[in-house]
């Protein structure tokens, strides 16, 4: 009914009136949140309430009102719309939430609590949900300063009043690296050896502080502080991941695993833990060794692999389990263990000084390494403090006993003995002496000579020898090849002498054979020519009878000379009358029968 009765009054009113009306109610919706108190508060907001005057007053020292009195109050106003909050009394700041991203963590300044005491340097934690409840923060005990607990990442309502938060966003403005407000992450295969900065004071006597359980890895602070954790260097180490740390509370050093070689062991030489408890056993008089977590050296050496050690507090001797050659020479061996070693020197019986190298070969047992780094420290202790006096030693007493010539003649039984004493002094340091050689001996130059030259004489000597005995053999072997060559001749003289007996006896036989053809050739001869003179004869006297004998005769001559081409008239004649004309003629008269000759093929040729 009043609705419609202030309808109707509205209706009759004229435009000027209309005008006033609109004006009043915008006016009064204007007023309504300062009349009413309202404050509206965003989803990212944070409303921070201050109040101007009321009554009471905030003691000293505190900044933050908890009963009602003017200034900052300790609680904030969370999103929506809030009354009674009217401008004349409060005064309301809207702040942004605290925001920390993933992978990075808040750290926190409180500007109220209380003092935080003299021995400690960080605020105690409080339960106050992560800062974001500031009544309990200061009614609980909470200290002002740089707090212990950190925020880690999230969106957080926090009165700015009250807590100031670092991020890596504003580090810079608190002179800090942005790096510093993220998660630290220690690296695979390293180990992070935690330095803390709050706590009790170290011990007198120890070098780190002992672990405390119940820390959560220094990420729960307040655990270890309560734990009468100590201040300064830490035996307990951060394995590889990533871990929420207040940086002002830790700081991390990121180092290597140890890691122990294949045909190696690590001994531990721990410089902190429970009390030094010898449990080497009495037969070990040379030094101690300890369990595992005590200080000392570790009983049990560490195998091949990584292993997470706290180097700072700890010591790894790495001790080779393999055959170890140690050179008293001019060269090193890739352990250099050897590399101040040098060939010996020593001098014999008859006064020469002489040098010798010498190789030893050692062993230490994987059971053993403890003992003997527990004796000596150290595998270059043993080399210069153990190893080298006891061979270089040796060798020089030994080398008194024997004259040059006679130590180098005998070096395989020097060897022999070297080896055993060596042994057995080294048996005593638990290593094994696996073999002791020695290698080139440098006797004196001049010495040298000498047993040169006559060594060269006395080869000398056997060559001549041998040259001799080449000589007689060579004679022998002359003579026997003379031999056999007139042997050879002896046995063909033999066979000539054979041959020409049968060729003799051949002969003898065709000279008979000849003279019995002879004799019958020569009767048969004589029976022809006497049958050829019978028939000549015949025929002469046939001819005489026929012709007579003068006549018969004549033929016969004129037979001869026509067979025999006898000249009977001379081919120029001279008459002697003449005188010397004659003999001239005569002479002309052959130089033309001569002339007139033909001539032969050859001449006629020339």
């Amino acid at each position: 009914m009043n609705t419609t009765l202030t309808a109707v009054w509205m209706m009759g009113l004229t435009a000027a009136e209309w005008g006033y009306v609109s004006g009043a109610i915008c006016i009064a919706l204007a007023l309504t949140p300062s009349l009413l108190g309202a404050v509206f508060i965003r989803e990212r907001q944070v409303g921070v309430v201050i109040k101007k005057f009321g009554t009471g007053r905030l003691p000293p020292g505190q900044l933050i009102a908890l009963n009602g009195e003017p200034g900052y109050q300790a609680e904030t106003l969370p999103p929506g719309l809030h009354f009674g909050y009217w401008p004349w009394q409060y005064r309301v700041m809207k702040a942004a939430v605290t925001v920390i991203a993933q992978g990075e963590i808040g750290l926190v300044l409180a500007a109220d609590g209380a003092p935080t005491p003299p021995q400690r340097i960080l605020a105690r934690i409080v339960d106050c949900d992560n800062f974001q409840d500031a009544r309990r923060f200061l009614l609980g005990g909470g200290e002002r300063g740089r707090q212990l607990g950190i925020l880690t990442a999230g969106t957080y309502r926090i009165n700015p009043a009250i807590f100031a938060v670092i991020t890596s966003a504003n580090a810079d403005e608190h002179g800090m690296h942005p790096l510093s407000l993220t998660l630290q992450r220690v690296e695979s295969d390293q180990v992070g050896i935690v330095t803390t900065l709050d706590g009790q004071p170290i011990d007198t006597g120890e070098i780190a502080g002992p672990p405390v359980p119940g820390h959560d890895n220094f990420q729960n602070a307040q655990a270890f502080i309560d734990g009468n954790g100590r201040r300064g260097l830490q035996e307990h180490i951060l394995l590889s991941g990533s871990w929420n740390l207040n940086p002002w509370f830790v700081q991390i050093e990121q180092v290597a695993m140890v890691e122990v070689p294949i045909g190696y062991v690590g001994v531990v030489i721990s410089y902190v833990g429970l009390a030094h408890e010898d449990v080497s056993g009495t037969d070990f008089k040379h030094g101690d060794l300890v369990n595992a977590g005590h200080k000392g050296v570790w009983v049990t050496p560490l195998y091949p692999g990584k292993h997470p050690i706290n180097t700072r507090v700890m010591k790894v001797e790495l001790v080779p389990t393999t055959n170890i050659v140690l050179n008293w020479a001019n060269r090193t061996e890739s352990h250099n263990y050897d590399a101040k070693l040098s060939s010996i020197t020593v001098r014999s019986r008859d006064g020469f000084g002489f040098s010798l190298d010498v190789s030893q070969i050692i062993h230490v047992g994987a059971l053993d390494a403890p003992k003997v780094i527990s004796r000596v420290g150290s595998m270059q202790n043993l080399v210069d403090h153990v190893l080298q006096p006891i061979v270089g030693n040796y060798f020089r007493n030994s080398a008194q006993h024997y004259i040059v010539l006679d130590f180098l003649g005998n070096r395989g039984q020097r060897q022999l003995e070297a080896a055993d004493h060596i042994r057995q002094a080294l048996g005593a340091y638990d290593v094994q002496a696996i073999d002791t050689l020695i290698g080139d001996i440098n006797p004196p130059a001049e010495l040298m000579k000498t047993q040169t030259d006559r060594k060269i004489a006395e080869e000398q000597r056997k060559t001549f020898e041998v040259q001799e005995a080449a000589q007689k053999q060579r004679q022998q072997l002359v003579r026997q090849t003379s031999l056999a060559d007139i042997q050879q001749e002896v046995v063909g003289a033999e066979q000539g002498v054979s041959i020409a007996e049968l060729h003799a006896s051949a002969h003898i036989k065709q000279a008979a054979g000849e003279a019995e053809g002879v004799r019958l050739r020569s009767h048969g001869e004589a029976e022809a020519i006497r049958a050829t003179g019978q028939a000549k004869a015949e025929a002469y006297r046939a001819g005489v009878d026929a012709v007579g004998a003068d006549s018969y005769t004549l033929m016969q001559v004129m037979q001869i000379v026509g067979e025999r081409n006898v000249r009977v008239v001379p081919d120029v004649a001279v008459n002697g009358s003449n005188g010397g004309v004659g003999l001239v003629e005569g002479l002309l008269g052959l130089a033309l029968k001569k002339e007139a000759r033909p001539m032969s093929p050859a001449a006629a040729k020339n």
